[in-house]
């Protein structure tokens, strides 16, 4: 009961916040951004135990911290520098806790997961070429970044092949719409203003994160 009170709370309170973003209310929004993952956090905390769940905890609270250190990205470099870390962290959270729901013995290298890992570097490289003259000194930390979430995507991908469904998609889904939103932010502040980006952003952040817990919350689901 809990759970389901918790997962329909972030749904909505996303969509009124997305809206209000929307209508152009960014001052509203920056309050109200601090108070969106907690919900997950307390979905994840209510949930039965399994093995993963503190890791799934850590995971979402660095997420938290990024999320609130980037509001004040605007009143220094700092600021950004210190978000990224606190997502960074997350995303290295992230490849420990999809590594560990994947049984050693039941991965095989394949030739599909070849092939994820052709796509994967294509899009880190095409990325890092976009957005290498625009970067300055932030060209290292970006670089890195930009790495480990491509390394989170891959271990996602890996993972997809071997989890049972639906999970396997939620979570291999999440981690895609994870990229994608970062990679928004990244275009937005380095190479081009996009149209509606904090819009945007935030949209596939929240989606990621609901997706990724959905699915991880459902590969540990007890047998009623």
């Amino acid at each position: 009961m809990k759970t389901k009170l918790a997962s329909n709370s972030f749904m909505v309170f996303s969509a009124v916040y997305l809206l209000i973003i929307l209508s152009g209310r960014e001052e509203i929004a920056w309050f109200l951004k601090p108070f969106l993952l907690p919900f997950l956090l307390f979905l994840v905390y209510t949930f039965d135990n399994f093995p993963t769940k503190k890791i799934l905890l850590f995971a979402l609270t660095f997420s938290w911290f990024g999320d609130v250190i980037l509001l004040f990205s605007e009143s220094g470099k700092l600021y950004f520098i210190f978000g990224l870390i606190a997502f960074l962290i997350s995303h290295v959270i992230y490849i420990i806790l999809f590594n560990k729901q994947l049984k050693p013995n039941k991965f095989k290298l394949s030739f599909l997961f070849l092939i994820g890992i052709g796509v994967v570097l294509l899009y880190l490289l095409v990325l890092l070429s976009l957005l290498s003259p625009h970067l300055g000194d932030l060209k290292l930390p970006v670089i890195i970044y930009a790495t480990v979430i491509s390394t989170m995507l891959l271990f996602a991908f890996k993972g997809s092949l071997h989890w049972q469904k639906p999970a396997n998609s939620y979570i291999l889904f999440g981690a895609i719409i994870f990229v994608s939103s970062d990679s928004i932010l990244a275009i937005n502040k380095f190479y081009s203003a996009l149209p509606n980006a904090s819009f945007w952003i935030m949209l596939t952040y929240l989606a990621a994160q609901f997706l990724i817990v959905s699915g991880v919350l459902l590969l540990n689901k007890k047998a009623a």
